[in-house]
């Protein structure tokens, strides 16, 4: 069975703008521009996409850990009829490559299609309470002539997020034809370039799969989750500058794929941590949690829980009480023991 990092993670947005929809063609006034939400019913969720939340992963490693970003083809077929944008499919030298898996498409006649799935998994950051965004009116004014008028959305929400790290198949290549797995063939090795990078990495073949040298498959597993206090978005920063590190984060390693901390967020602003249902599974999966489990919080943010959160047993385990930041560097220094 695989061993997967699994983390939850809630990020305090204030006066947010983190993902936009696009302009809202029917809206009452123009210039109008929404932010993501999800509707159950009459209830509405902001939320931002899994691919910005992975947007900013991915910028963060390359600015902190230099990682080796690869290279992206955009094909542009003439007449509008195809589209494509896809990345070298080198995840020896390229670690996002790695990490975040790949889609190489191409027909036949030009070497076939190449998959990885993404070892590194996350769901959209959702908000954790129905609240609808706030229309903000405003107006280019500093020309001649009338005001341009605009609106934009924002909203004040705690967002709650979920992912897991598949250590037993980052920095593990596959060929097998199955969808996903596919990760390299023949005819791709034989690009000077790829086979350069296999050659660099020191990766053997073992078992029909290519495997890099642990040292780097522990450095890949550490820097992936250590960047986690440094991430950081851009967008409507100008005027809705919003702090996405996490504010309570969960780590821990499972024997397993199913992710247990997915159900503990409450429907509440003021207790958005529910510390009986991670209690609970902490308690029912505690045969197949194989690490010590970390609970990062800042203080000032759910401070009534401080309590509740020291006060976890765990049989044969201990619950570590940190900072977010200290307990995403504690945890770190364990993964070594749960790769092999």
């Amino acid at each position: 069975m695989s061993k997967n990092v699994l983390g939850f993670v809630l990020i305090d947005a204030p006066h947010s703008a983190l993902n936009n929809a696009g302009k809202d063609d029917e809206a009452r006034t123009e210039n109008t521009v929404d932010v993501k939400v999800i509707r159950k019913g009459r209830s509405v969720y902001p939320y931002v996409s899994a691919q910005a939340w992975r947007y900013w992963w991915r910028n963060a490693l390359k600015e902190k850990y230099s990682w080796n970003m690869s290279e992206i083809t955009h094909i542009k077929k003439s007449g509008g009829k195809g589209n494509q944008a896809f990345t070298a499919a080198n995840p020896f030298t390229c670690e996002d490559d790695d990490i975040f898996g790949y889609m190489r498409a191409s027909k036949k006649d030009e070497k076939g299609t190449l998959t990885r799935l993404s070892p590194l998994k996350n769901s959209p950051l959702i908000s954790v309470i129905s609240h609808a965004p706030t229309d903000d009116y405003g107006s280019m004014s500093r020309h001649e002539g009338d005001p341009v008028p605009f609106t934009h959305q924002f909203y004040s929400t705690i967002l709650k997020g979920i992912f897991s790290l598949d250590l037993n198949s980052m920095g593990i290549f596959y060929e097998s034809a199955r969808t996903g797995f596919k990760n390299l063939d023949d005819e791709h090795l034989k690009i000077e370039r790829i086979k350069s990078a296999k050659d660099e990495s020191e990766a053997v073949k073992e078992n029909g799969s290519w495997k890099l040298p642990k040292p780097e498959r522990v450095k890949r597993a550490r820097e992936t989750i250590s960047v986690l206090p440094y991430l950081y978005s851009t967008t409507k920063s100008a005027g809705h500058l919003t702090d996405v590190t996490p504010k309570f984060i969960v780590l821990a390693v499972i024997d397993g794929g199913n992710h247990i901390f997915m159900n503990i967020a409450n429907e509440s602003y003021d207790k958005p941590v529910n510390v009986k249902a991670l209690r609970q599974v902490l308690s029912d999966y505690s045969g197949n949690i194989v690490s010590d489990i970390y609970i990062g919080r800042q203080e000032g943010f759910m401070d009534e829980l401080d309590n509740d959160l020291k006060g976890l047993n765990f049989a044969g385990k201990t619950v570590h009480c940190l900072s977010p930041k200290q307990a995403v560097e504690e945890f770190v220094k364990t993964i070594e023991n749960h790769i092999e």
